[in-house]
Formats: C-alpha cells, sequence, structure tokens
C-alpha cells in the first residue's frame, strides 16, 4: 500500500479540497482496503502495537471530503450523514451474523468472518472486528478500536473511539478478553489477551488499576496507555481518600482492582461463549 499511503499523506496535507474528483477517488481506494482488513489503524508488530497515522488521516480525509446526505435503511426509518460513510451492507457469503434488530456498522470498518453482532449495536468507521468476535446488544465498538479474535463484548459495553490526535493510540482489545455488561474502556486502553473485565469495570488514561495479586499499581504515561495484563481479571473497586474533606467524610473514589489471574475455573464460567458462536 505504499501508493496509496503517500496519495493520503499528501491529500491531507492539502488545505483546500473541496470536491475535487481525484481526492475521492483515492479515498475510496482506500476505504475499500480498509472495508476489507488489508489496511487498519493500528497493528502489532514484534509484540508492540503501532498507529498507522496515514490510516487515521484518510478517515479524516473521507469526513472532509463527504457530503451530508439522506440515507435509509430500507424501513420507515431514514438518516442523514456524510455519503463518504454510509452503512455497510451484509450478505451471506460475508459469513457474517447480524441478527434483525436496528444494529448499524459503518463503511470502513472491517468486520471478520464468524464475528455475531447482536441487536442493536454499532460499530464505527476504523475499527477491526476479528474472528469468532461477539459484539452483544446496546455494545459500542468506536472509530479505530482494535478487537482481537474470540472477544466477547457483553450487552452495553462501551469501547471508545480515538480518532484524534492522529498519533493517539485507540482503544485496543485483544484475543481471547471477555468484556462484561456495562463496561467502559476508553481513551486508548490496551486490554491484553485473556484478560476479563467483571461487569461495570471503567478503564481510563486517568485511572490506575490496582493488582492485588502482584502488589503493582498500573498508570497511564506520557508514553504509554493504561495497560491491563495479560489473563488479569478486573472488578470495580474503590479506594479510601486519606485527606481533607474526603478524609473527614469517610469518602471513596472509583479505582478497578486485579483480584486474580485467569485459571482454570474462570475458563469454565466462561465456556458458554464456544457454544453461543
Amino acid at each position: 500500500m505504499p501508493t496509496l499511503q503517500a496519495e493520503i499523506e499528501r491529500l491531507a496535507s492539502l488545505g483546500e479540497i473541496g470536491q475535487n474528483s481525484d481526492a475521492r477517488e483515492i479515498f475510496l481506494k482506500f476505504r475499500e482496503a480498509l472495508t476489507a482488513g488489508e489496511i487498519r489503524a493500528a497493528e502489532k508488530t514484534n509484540g508492540r502495537w503501532i498507529v498507522n497515522v496515514w490510516v487515521k488521516q484518510g478517515i479524516l480525509l473521507g469526513f472532509r471530503l463527504g457530503q451530508l446526505t439522506q440515507m435509509s435503511d430500507g424501513s420507515c426509518l431514514s438518516f442523514v450523514d456524510k455519503d463518504t460513510f454510509p452503512a455497510r451492507r451484509f450478505k451471506p457469503e460475508d459469513r457474517i451474523r447480524i441478527v434483525p434488530g436496528g444494529s448499524s456498522v459503518r463503511m470502513g470498518s472491517y468486520i471478520a468472518p464468524s464475528v455475531i453482532c447482536m441487536p442493536p449495536m454499532f460499530i464505527n468507521v476504523g475499527a477491526y472486528v476479528d474472528e469468532g468476535t461477539m459484539v452483544d446488544s446496546h455494545a459500542l465498538v468506536g472509530s479505530c478500536a482494535q478487537i482481537g479474535k474470540r472477544v466477547h463484548l457483553s450487552a452495553a459495553a462501551q469501547i471508545g473511539g480515538v480518532l484524534e490526535p492522529i498519533n493517539a493510540s485507540p482503544v485496543i482489545i485483544e484475543d481471547d478478553v471477555l468484556v462484561g455488561g456495562n463496561c467502559g474502556v476508553y481513551e486508548g486502553t490496551l486490554v491484553r489477551s485473556r484478560a476479563v473485565l467483571g461487569a461495570g469495570t471503567m478503564l481510563t488514561r486517568s485511572t490506575p488499576i490496582h493488582d492485588i495479586v502482584r502488589g503493582e499499581i498500573y498508570r497511564a504515561s506520557d508514553e504509554k496507555p493504561l495497560e491491563v495484563p495479560e489473563g488479569a481479571v478486573v472488578v470495580p473497586g474503590s479506594r479510601a481518600v486519606s485527606r481533607g474533606k474526603a478524609a473527614e467524610w469517610n469518602l471513596s473514589l472509583y479505582t478497578p482492582v486485579i483480584v486474580k489471574y485467569r485459571d482454570e475455573k474462570t475458563d469454565q464460567r466462561i465456556e458458554l461463549e464456544d457454544w453461543l458462536r
């Protein structure tokens, strides 16, 4: 994709594009590659996740080129959105289950064969959802989020999107992760493989994780995002505030807590996922 990358970077640097037909043609090639999973906003290389800045530039280019247009899902519902990112249409040969009930997947997102989408859910542009993953009811996969193989995003799970700044890492959920109901994973958080997020767990750059198994506290920094270790089981917790009025009033603050690491007992409790797939 070197030629496509060079064209996207050139167009992104221009101050005005207007409705340049060449620019739109280049963008449509870019969108096709993004939808096919041939390019992605971030990818793992030698064990490290690398952000592909030019891919984010291409997505932003699509918004600059797009014109508001009226769209329909074929029923009585209508929408108004940029014509460069319409909703995707699926066919049986795609081998993707989109269960009836109001779900929406945008063009420019990659959905692998064997993914299951339960209604209603939403997958935004630039997202990458790998094989065997289930996106449950009321779940959101934000722009450029990277979701691994055999992940379960439980009901009402929110996987935040990071499109800008363009060099910022998106939220990344690695293989075999279980994200419990009503979880929120935001601001470039990296959840390593086989981790389990208990229902209601919230993870952001400003949220430290307390690991009571290893006696560690994990924080984000200017150089790296918040990271959940491989196989960690994380649940919502709280920590007492020891100073000022908060201490006087016996207040506490929310914090995610690692209470154990995944074992055979944990695997038995979530093996139902294989039957659902």
